[in-house]
């Protein structure tokens, strides 16, 4: 027996794929099986992980539980194959060398427990060794040999022959080696096709939004994730019928052939006998398969493109600007049911609720505007959040009106500000809206929400689904555990980043911090309804079912003010204490002196109070906290002010220049709210005077930015926009490309924008990167398009 290949362990395979040396890996394993979490390791391990941050380690935990699946199936199939008596060296060796789970199944397929087939069924009337015959001697007259196994259950010749070509049919769909091969080139060469699903669908209303894909094509391997789910969403809805097209067949017939040592040219008799089993084997078996196989690794690929969206716009949502503590007056939007208002405290505390009704058909505006301005008077209200869905800026003009009227009298007047309302709805019907606002109707609960967004974004939307708050791509197309696996680490990593106020914070907050489950969350909100304020992180050791480990990963991102140790209200973690008392006594002063002292930390040498615990990397973090201790990460709050008289689409006009908020970010650009119930886009070709890759690069959820509008069509609601301020609109023969243009058979748009990298045009080797110039009509509409999102 020759010896097993040397499997690389999946530590090994960890390293490889990170490129990151393999102690570091070892030692994120190590604290991942030890139950850390992935905020705690890359905040307070730093030392241990050689620095590997958050996005590594991540990627890291996901990919360790795919190559332990991994390991755990290829083990499996090893004893299900032994155990039948059938596994030999080069089964073994490419079963060990497998690296992904297809392959594994691939060379498993053969001795996979399967129903009876019309192989096996042909091979019990014993016409395998007719099969081989035919392969073996293509000289062979067919019927003549087929006339020898004639027996109970084969009938006749043609019946023979049919058996025997099923057995090879299925030795080819069976062959690991030739599936590999076939589903590599098909993705590589193969297209997606789609036309309507029938005469009868394409002539119809609701396929209209469909249209661009009745008559489309696009390669495999180039087809971006907003139009996979897109045409994927029209075959759902059975508007659109998919084709998946791998090319020229007689390649592929050839590659079949040569697997089963078939020569098609030769001049056997049995030749074209041969051929037409490899056709029926190509179109019958290996076609289908790997168009399968094509169809799941697209839209694989698509739902981790799309989720990646949604994971970066929900960050820099979670992420963004709190307006702070302030007295806050939330308006909920809305005509014939009324306005719903709420006034919140500082800490959120709800002070008062009512509905007024200044629009149609009360139109009671005069009346509305003297509710508020006595709730302004009564509560001190600092700021007026207004939530951004229907009658939004009909309730904006209302409050500015008011804000002008207070500002008239030498009042302080409140700052207004518009809010997502994503999600609202279905925070207010929840159950922990129920418990949390068990006194008020589901209406007002979506004040209160829209109020508290604004002072605390996090704080606010941790209490909503995250796939609810509506920043994503097609995340409604998306297999819900992806989805759901990749915005909760994104909602940890931004809760853990900013920090929690264990004295304030609600059950779903804390439910996001390191270390503290749902139960916990519970436990420890009960505790303190109990007991009291936590006068110290200590304190959280007194709460039931909070041991040791659990402390250990959550202590450090729990936040107390003016409790009994200053430092607990810094990111500072209570097993690095000593390393702060070591630092006072080295220079001579109280921590108290210490803090916010920025001269004598900087001057200060992590190394000098590093040891075998805490090294460099911990000691460094420690004196960036005393610096600014409990600092707050995000961004300092700022408003949009949206242009007097614009309200609706139809009064925007092309050249025009506006206040807006960046609402979601796609592949292909952003969508900015100008005030007119309808996202306005910029495309990723209007954002720099530079090529832009990833539209991230230039804008965020929530940035307040200024754009020129370029292009408005009122008819479709579409609005086209950019953040270049010189940008002249659209030529007119972009308009007419728009209504026309384009080869026949592509979508129109698609071709590379103007000033995109030319891959074509070389210098020396390098590839050439132009200016982005202005888009034309036709690159705008086509994203907008391809869009598929957007109020």
């Amino acid at each position: 027996m020759t010896s097993s290949p040397a499997v690389k362990t999946v530590n090994a395979r960890l390293t490889a794929e990170l490129a990151v040396a393999e102690s570091q890996v070892a030692a994120a394993v190590r604290l991942l099986d030890e139950g850390s979490t992935v905020p705690f390791i890359a905040r307070y391990r730093k030392e241990v992980t050689g620095s590997l941050d958050d996005g590594q380690l991540r990627t890291l935990e996901e990919r360790l539980t795919y190559l332990r699946e991994l390991d755990a199936r290829r083990t499996a199939v090893l004893a299900s194959i032994e155990e039948q008596g059938k596994l030999t060296d080069d089964l073994r060796t490419a079963l060990l060398t497998a690296e992904t789970k297809s392959r594994i199944e691939d060379v498993y397929l053969p001795y996979k427990t399967k129903r009876r087939t019309k192989a096996q069924i042909a091979r019990e009337a014993g016409l395998e060794p007719l099969a081989d015959r035919l392969l073996a001697d293509p000289t062979l007259v067919p019927e003549e040999v087929a006339a020898g196994f004639l027996a109970d259950g084969v009938a006749d010749t043609a019946a023979a022959l049919d058996g025997a070509r099923q057995i090879i049919i299925e030795r080819a769909s069976e062959n690991a080696e030739l599936v590999g091969s076939v589903r590599a080139k098909f993705w590589a060469d193969g297209a997606v096709r789609t036309a309507p699903a029938s005469d009868a669908v394409a002539a119809s209303a609701a396929a209209q939004k469909f249209r661009d894909y009745f008559d489309f094509s696009e390669p495999l391997e180039k087809m971006p994730s907003h139009r996979v789910l897109a045409v994927m969403r029209g075959e759902k809805e059975q508007v659109l019928s998919l084709t998946f097209d791998g090319g020229d067949d007689a390649v592929y017939q050839a590659m079949v052939a040569q697997a089963l040592g078939i020569d098609l040219s030769g001049p056997g008799a049995a030749t074209a006998w041969l051929a037409t089993t490899v056709r029926f084997a190509w179109r019958v078996k290996l076609m289908v398969s790997a168009s399968v196989d094509a169809r799941i690794r697209l839209r694989q690929r698509a739902e981790e493109d799309a989720v990646a969206v949604f994971a970066r716009n929900l960050k820099d949502l979670l992420l963004a600007a709190p307006a702070g503590t302030r007295t806050t007056l939330g308006l909920d939007p809305g005509f014939r049911t009324g306005v719903k208002v709420a006034v919140v405290d500082g800490t959120g505390k709800v002070l008062d609720t009512c509905a007024i009704f200044p629009h149609q058909p009360q139109r009671q505006w005069d009346a509305a505007k003297a509710t508020l301005a006595a709730l302004v008077a009564r509560h001190g209200v600092q700021l007026i959040a207004i939530g951004n869905g229907t009658a939004s800026r009909e309730t904006d003009a209302l409050a500015t009106e008011l804000v002008t009227e207070i500002r008239a009298a030498g009042a302080q007047a409140p700052a207004t500000a518009m809010v997502s309302e994503a999600g609202a709805s279905v925070y207010s019907a929840s159950a922990y809206a129920a418990h949390e606002l068990p006194d008020l109707d589901v209406t007002l609960r979506g004040a209160v929400s829209i109020a508290r967004r604004l002072q605390d974004p996090l704080a606010e939307l941790v209490k909503i689904e995250p796939k609810s708050i509506g920043v994503g791509q097609y995340q409604h197309d998306v297999t819900p555990g992806t989805l759901a696996r990749s915005l909760d680490a994104v909602v940890e990593d931004a809760v853990n980043a900013v920090g929690v106020d264990l004295n304030t914070a609600s059950v779903p907050l804390l439910a996001r911090v390191s270390g503290v489950t749902d139960s916990l969350a519970e436990a420890i909100v009960s505790h303190r309804e109990r007991t009291g304020r936590f006068p110290s992180r200590k304190a959280l050791l007194e709460v039931p079912r909070l041991g040791p480990k659990a402390f250990e990963q959550c202590a450090g991102f729990l936040r107390i003010t003016d409790g009994d140790d200053p430092l607990d209200a810094s990111g500072v973690h209570p097993e690095s204490y000593p390393v702060v008392r070591r630092i006072l006594d080295r220079a001579g002063v109280t921590l108290a002196e210490l803090i916010g002292d920025e001269r004598s930390l900087r001057s200060l040498r992590p190394a000098e109070f590093a040891d075998d615990r805490f090294g460099i990397p911990t000691v460094t973090d420690i004196l960036a906290e005393l610096e600014k201790p409990g600092r707050d990460p995000r961004p300092a709050f700022t408003t949009a002010t949206f242009a007097a008289g614009v309200e609706k689409v139809s009064d925007l006009k092309v050249g025009m220049i506006l206040e807006g908020v960046v609402t979601n970010v796609a592949a292909f650009g952003a969508f900015v709210d100008v005030g007119v119930h309808q996202d306005g886009l910029v495309h990723v070709s209007a954002m720099a005077d530079r090529y832009v890759s990833d539209p991230h690069e230039v804008v965020k959820s929530g940035q307040v930015v200024r754009v020129k509008v370029l292009e408005v069509d009122v008819d479709r609601q579409r609005i086209g926009l950019t953040l270049r301020l010189k940008d002249a609109p659209p030529r007119e023969q972009g308009r007419k490309s728009e209504r026309g243009g384009g080869a026949a058979g592509a979508p129109r748009g698609d071709k590379p924008h103007q000033g995109q990298p030319d891959k074509r045009n070389t210098n020396g080797g390098k590839r050439t990167e132009r200016r982005n110039e202005a888009p034309t009509a036709g690159s705008m509409a086509q994203a907008l398009r391809d869009a598929g999102f957007g109020r």
